[in-house]
């Protein structure tokens, strides 16, 4: 954690703050942190007096700062792999013919029902620094992968205590309603255990800051989905969901209905559920990674968002069986090439709105005062680089809370 009274000064850059609507843009600017916290940021001819002498100023050479990036839909806790599957993806079975055949999320499921928590730290570990690497200074981790509170408990431990010994923040999701546990049949009475048992003991222990559902054909249905929310509401946990993936469920609406902070996917949401998520103020999470990697042909309604007035964030999904991607800036790079997004909707979309998505833009995703001091620092002439190339990453240094 940041030390109460540290002093730090970053000098002579180029800010992107994305406060207020846009990227925020402020040349010859200055970040000015203490105790982890930003104090300052803005012009530096208008820097505090009592700051311009401050020993140790780090001069940034005219680079570009940006907040520290959030990727605000993961599941990273994971054993194993399917690479097998994608075999069988490129031989032509679909994604929905290789989960009701026991693969997908059952597969996985069994490999982390057969992991220890050491074992599932060590394998998550290097996808967790592979985003750390591209300037992630925050993460959402969900559950989902245990299917029973024993193994769902397991999987959430090791996103907390992964954000205790890495300096990252980790923002754990609840996902007991992914799917259903291999060998079990009866969605209603699985359901009924998620909400009476499972998510109320795991409320109970804090181990997770959201709960999320996945609303599909493949997955639960509406009803079975809103017996989770409320049952999120009473224990006071703010509810997501994966949503219109695959078809349209009504599942934008659904998470308005509940205030949802974000309903993600999407590719299938209509101009009604695209109203009702901006009524509630609900962030629509666009995944690429996941259109691109089961080779899907519906894009997000993106325009709709827009006119709506739906805020957008961007993440990478990070799964073993539909976007086993650790990029962020390469999510930004697809979000732009395959839906049209702007270059200021994804940078917008991997800081400020991925933080309101995880319902923490009080205390990151925008480079303003009284805000955690989480900074990525960048080799680049202008922001667009940072969406416009693929597999480069000019990521010079990265400040998590002052540090």
């Amino acid at each position: 954690m940041p030390d109460g009274g540290q002093k730090r000064l970053w000098r002579n850059a180029r800010l992107a703050t994305l406060a207020g609507g846009g990227l925020g843009a402020v040349e010859h600017g200055a970040v000015a942190v203490q105790g982890g916290r930003i104090v300052f940021a803005g012009a530096e001819a208008d820097l505090p007096q009592a700051w311009r002498d401050l020993p140790g100023a780090v001069d940034c050479a005219g680079r570009w700062i940006t907040p520290g990036l959030i990727d605000c839909h993961t599941h990273l806790v994971y054993a194993g792999n399917r690479a097998h599957e994608f075999e069988l993806r490129l031989q032509g079975a679909s994604y929905e013919q290789i989960a009701r055949a026991g693969g997908g999320i059952a597969s996985t499921v069994r490999a982390v029902r057969a992991a220890d928590e050491d074992t599932l730290a060590r394998e998550t570990l290097p996808r967790l620094q592979a985003l750390m690497a591209e300037g992630v200074t925050t993460i959402e981790i969900k559950s989902g992968y245990g299917l029973d509170l024993e193994n769902e408990r397991k999987c959430l431990r090791v996103a907390r205590r992964l954000g205790q010994q890495w300096p990252v923040t980790v923002r754990t999701t609840f996902l007991g309603a992914h799917a259903m546990p291999p060998g079990q049949s009866g969605k209603d009475a699985y359901i009924a255990a998620v909400a009476r048992q499972m998510l109320p003991a795991i409320a109970a222990e804090g181990l997770a800051d959201a709960v999320d559902g996945f609303c599909e054909g493949i997955g639960f249905s509406p009803e079975q989905i809103a017996t989770v929310f409320r049952a999120a509401r009473q224990a006071g946990l703010a509810v997501k969901l994966h949503a219109d993936q695959l078809s349209n469920l009504g599942g934008a609406a659904l998470a308005a209905e509940f205030a949802a902070l974000s309903a993600d996917h999407l590719e299938h949401t209509d101009a009604a559920g695209a109203a009702a998520m901006a009524r509630a103020g609900t962030v629509a999470v666009i995944l690429p990674g996941a259109y691109y990697f089961i080779r899907d042909t519906t894009p997000p309604p993106i325009a709709l968002f827009r006119e709506h007035g739906v805020r957008m964030a961007v993440s990478t999904d990070s799964n073993p069986g539909t976007s086993p991607m650790t990029s962020l800036l390469l999510a930004m790079n697809m979000a732009a090439t395959l839906f049209r997004m702007t270059v200021e909707e994804c940078l917008a979309g991997v800081t400020r709105e991925a933080a309101r998505a995880l319902g923490i833009l009080g205390e990151t995703g925008t480079l303003e005062p009284g805000k955690w001091a989480d900074l990525a620092i960048w080799d680049i002439d202008r922001p667009a680089e940072l969406v416009y190339r693929i597999g480069s990453n000019p990521l010079h240094a990265r400040v998590w809370r002052g540090q």
